[in-house]
């Protein structure tokens, strides 16, 4: 067994009306002006527990995130300056992953020197000081728990990763109450993002038992429950569960992390800013049936994690799991094809391109992936 490390979230708090509880574990940190970052959908969802941290005697300023899509390293450091400004003690991220991904880092970069991009990569985070509470309304990047945050580098319109323990919150608060107001295209998207980081930590190279038991009951609850909160956006046992496989997707991020789903979105998102969960949905089935050959008890197992008609035969079972990952996506109403979301055909060598300078999650893919082969992965969902 390689030794891996888990990093987890000093505190991690799951439950609906958790939200609630940050004021109190503010004061309990002693932090007394908290910058709160989130998106306008939102602040209406924040009222009952922002006025709660004014109870407690908290100064709360609130900093606004208005950029459509994926964050850049421009808007990070527009951001960056506002919050730097304030002077927070802590920031209180609630939002979605990008809103996450950024809250993580104004919390470890605001008060450090250099631009941004000078953190890219794993390890170069130097330190933490301001405090940091994370809460997701969204169920799929697992942000909330992950040591990672993405950013599309302005310079060269590629995503890139800074991975560092310093991006871990002080406490995370996982409250599926504030995502019942989901529309169905965010969740459908979402809940493929964290199939994705599932499915993709149970057959990665590097693949650990310890995570594998978090990765099968992730996969398990996504399969139950995704379309069941596509159709019902008040089912709250589906909420919790998908809330819970995002958190256990996230807790996969750490040790073992991703592979070739994820290096081929990247591709589509810095050249068109696809979602990263509907780039992800777009790939998943074809970047399984090309990683086939090298998973077939891996994919096996995945089937009947999904309850599927198994038969013992690996290679029938595993069929089955790719199958179904394809069905999922299809009847939560994403779309099948790059055509559809108005990717150029012309443009395929150029994504592919760039998809294959994402060598940090190529390298854990469990078949060798080649320019070539995502050249054709790209054109064979064309």
């Amino acid at each position: 067994m390689r030794p891996i490390e888990i990093v987890t979230p000093r505190q991690l708090v799951l439950g609906s009306g958790s939200i609630v509880r940050w004021a109190e574990l503010a004061a309990r940190e002693g932090w007394k002006r908290i910058a709160v970052l989130s998106v306008t959908p939102v602040w209406p969802l924040l009222e009952e527990a922002l006025a709660e941290g004014e109870r407690q005697g908290l100064d709360i300023r609130k900093i606004d995130y208005t950029l459509p899509g994926e964050p850049t390293t421009d808007y990070f450091e527009q951001l960056r300056a506002q919050a730097a400004a304030l002077q927070p003690d802590a920031i209180l991220g609630v939002g979605g992953g990008s809103v996450l991904d950024i809250a993580k880092l104004l919390a470890a970069l605001t008060d450090q020197a250099g631009h941004v991009s000078a953190f890219f990569g794993k390890g170069l985070v130097p330190s933490r000081r301001i405090g940091l509470v994370c809460a997701p309304t969204t169920a799929g990047t697992g942000s909330e728990v992950s040591p990672n945050a993405i950013l599309l580098d302005s310079a060269d319109g590629e995503k890139k990763g800074i991975i560092s323990p310093f991006l871990l919150p002080d406490c995370t608060l996982i409250d599926p109450a504030l995502t019942l107001g989901l529309p169905p295209r965010i969740t459908a998207e979402t809940g493929m993002d964290a199939l994705c980081h599932c499915l993709e930590a149970y057959i990665n190279k590097f693949a650990h038992p310890l995570v594998d038991t978090a990765a099968l009951r992730g996969i398990e609850l996504v399969g139950k429950y995704l379309l069941r909160a596509c159709r019902n956006g008040a089912d709250r046992e589906a909420r919790e569960a998908l809330a819970t496989a995002s958190m256990l997707g996230g807790l996969c991020l750490g040790p073992v992390n991703t592979c070739g789903i994820h290096a081929l979105s990247y591709g589509l998102a810095g050249k068109y800013h696809l979602s990263h969960g509907l780039a992800n949905a777009l790939l998943a089935a074809e970047v399984m049936r090309f990683n086939r050959p090298a998973c077939l008890e891996r994919y096996a197992a995945i089937a009947r994690a999904l309850d599927l008609p198994v038969s013992g035969d690996a290679g029938h079972d595993a069929d089955l799991a790719i199958d179904y990952v394809a069905a999922l996506s299809a009847s939560c109403g994403i779309p099948q094809h790059l055509a559809e979301v108005g990717i150029r055909a012309e443009d395929i060598p150029e994504m592919a391109a760039m998809a294959m300078n994402v060598t940090r999650l190529l390298r854990n893919n469990p078949r060798e992936i080649q320019l070539q082969d995502v050249i054709e992965i790209y054109q064979n969902i064309y």
